[in-house]
Parts: C-alpha cells; structure tokens; sequence
C-alpha cells in the first residue's frame, strides 16, 4: 500500500496507486492521485467498495466524506471524457469482495419487506463476476451470477426457488424486478458505463457535489432495457452519486442516489443505494450491513452448481 506507480491520463491528469477493492452495485478501487493546475496536490482513495469492520459498500457504489488535509485550495482541472470514463471504471476493473445486506421494497404507507442477500464479486481477465443470492425468506430463495466482459457484454445466469439448478436468463426478463422491488436483473452490474456511446457533459452539481456529468447511450451491440443513463460522478473520487436511467420505448425513468458515502482505509464506499421508479409509489433500498475487501476470490467462488457456503449464508 505503500508503493506508487505513477502514469499519465491526460495533460493535467496523474494517476497512481495500490490495489484497494470494489458497489451491485455494483465494488473496488485504486488510490488515485490528481494534479490539478495549481501548486498542490490532493490525494484521494477511490473505491465503490466495502470497508472491512466498518464494513458497507457501495453499492453501485452508497453523505460523510472524509478526506485527508490540503495544503492549499485547489482548482478544478477542465473535464477529460477519457479520463473520467477510466476513473469511473477503474473501481469496477478491480474489484474482489464479499459483502451482506438486504434488499427493501417500501410501501407507499411506509411498510416495509426486506430479503437477506449477499454478494461477491471480482473482476478476472475476461471481466467482472457478480454472484447475488437472497438467503431469506426461504421461499424467495434466489441465487444469481452476471458475467461482464471487458468489453461490457453482459450474461445473466439465475437459480430460480425451488429450482435444481442455473438456466440462463433471457434478454426478455432483464427488466425484472429481483424480489418485487425496484431493481431490475440488470440494474445489480453497472453495463451502461462501457457502453460504445459516452457523452460528457457539461458539469453540474448535486447537493454540494461538484459532479461530471455522464451520459451513456447503448450502441447496436450494447444489449439493454435502458435507451440513456445519466451520472452525476463526484469529480474528487470519481463515485456516481445520482443516476438516472431512461427505458427505452417508454420513457420511464428510475432515480438511483448513493447515501452514507464514507471513507476507510483509503476506499471509498456507501451504505446505501435507493431506487425510486418514476408513476410508482414508494421506494426500494440495497443496504449493506458486512461485508469485506481483498476476499481474494477465484473462479470456484462464482459456480452457481456449487451450495453457498457458511459464511455467506
């Protein structure tokens, strides 16, 4: 952790850092070092991942940030459409995690249905490897394993309750909710960001974030539900912390915001994700309980053939 490898990503751009970890978020990070046109240097830890102990993640990545002091003000570098995209993805290009929580559909009057879910994941050579299952009720039971490659191509393989073994899912059901709540199969892995179009806009604010703005649009390849995705990056460690996606066809929107983003051990995580469906009453949440970074995982830990074990029950 102590050891920098410095490289250029732009002009103004300097990136370096040690391994940390991945939100379904998707969830880890490198440290990264940013040079801004000034005469200090600001460094920050990155990471949509789960602190150890302390333990959260995200999701994606997910409102207390701590940072380590300045010597001086610093001011902004002009945005880099390829910087901010390799910043973006970085966090998902290394992630290797375990991590326990619960899904949440909130009623309109308030009530609320939760599932006890874990999660696992780790970005191998050909890409990132997500494994959810929802562990209670029994009866709601439900194991399943996305595949990203590293080119963003997504396949969906699911355990359905009751069932003897992994079918993989069609395109068709991407759009279904996972456990009546308001996320959808595809909404657990973060796809739209290597999609083939990325626009940067110009940058806003979100709350008191100052935020790039990025828009993804699949391309003819890039398999979705969504015609847009909109994300508000936090241009300091590079987490989305609002997001909006459009489906196609109708032009519903879904509204995801990061809540309890927080720092530890030099990875920044969020405790929280909540998804809000536009003409729907309510909201559902992905809150993170335990979870840990570095869990070193193999292929093994990613056979939906294989019984979860102990520790992840």
């Amino acid at each position: 952790m102590n050891s920098l490898k410095g490289r250029h990503a732009s002009r103004n751009h300097i990136q370096s850092g040690t391994s940390l970890t991945l939100t379904v978020a998707n969830f880890a990070w490198k440290n990264v070092w940013r040079r801004r046109p000034t005469t200090c240097l600001t460094r920050w830890g990155m990471g949509m991942g789960i602190n150890a102990r302390s333990t959260w993640i995200w999701i994606p990545t997910l409102l207390v940030l701590t940072s380590l002091p300045f010597a001086c003000e610093a001011v902004a570098a002009p945005a880099d459409q390829s910087a901010v995209l390799e910043g973006t993805r970085q966090r998902i290009e290394t992630s290797d995690f375990r991590a326990s929580g619960k899904l949440v559909q909130v009623g309109a009057d308030g009530e609320r249905t939760s599932y006890r879910l874990t999660m696992k994941g780790h970005w191998f050579p050909d890409g990132l490897r997500l494994l959810s299952e929802i562990t209670e009720p029994a009866a709601a039971r439900t194991r399943m394993l996305l595949h990203m490659s590293v080119n963003g191509h997504i396949t969906i393989e699911v355990v359905q309750p009751g069932a003897k073994g992994p079918v993989a899912l069609p395109f068709e059901h991407w759009n279904d909710p996972v456990a009546g709540t308001g996320f959808s199969y595809e909404d657990m892995v973060e796809g739209h960001l290597f999609w083939t179009g990325q626009e940067l806009q110009a940058p806003a604010k979100y709350g008191a974030r100052d935020c790039y703005v990025l828009k993804s649009i699949p391309g003819a390849e890039d398999r979705s539900y969504y015609g847009s995705v909109i994300s508000w990056i936090d241009q300091e460690i590079f987490y989305p912390v609002h997001v909006v996606k459009t489906l196609r066809g109708s032009g519903q929107q879904k509204d995801f915001v990061s809540f309890g983003l927080r720092r530890n051990n030099g990875v920044w995580s969020a405790s929280q994700i909540e998804v809000k469906v536009q003409g729907k009453p309510g909201s559902s949440l992905l809150m993170i309980e335990n979870g840990t970074e570095h869990a070193k995982l193999g292929r093994k830990d990613f056979d939906l053939n294989q019984p979860a074990t102990e520790g992840e029950k």
